[in-house]
């Protein structure tokens, strides 16, 4: 397994826009991934309900976790990103 840490970079946290692009990226995927707070029991990153139910909000460490080490980046990197700010009109 692959793992990575990195820190929430969306200004409202992990919440429906940026749960629903996380969620969208890792159910494309073929390999699961998980994602969890520190010391918290990790959770399906396909799933945009239970990744808001982990109450990350900026500047909270997450880890994700799965077998696919390009898979483990993808995400880190839209985690770290202010996914918000990228809301078009």
């Amino acid at each position: 397994m692959t793992s990575k840490t990195i820190t929430v970079g969306s200004a409202v946290g992990l919440h429906a826009r940026p749960a629903a692009l996380i969620s969208q990226a890792a159910s494309a995927a073929t390999t699961p991934a998980t994602l969890s707070k520190s010391g918290g029991t990790p959770i399906d990153a396909g799933s945009a309900l239970l990744i808001m139910t982990l109450g990350a909000k900026q500047g909270d460490s997450i880890t994700v976790e799965s077998a696919d080490a390009d898979l483990v980046d993808q995400i880190a990197d839209l985690v770290g990103q202010d996914l918000d700010a990228e809301q078009t009109a």
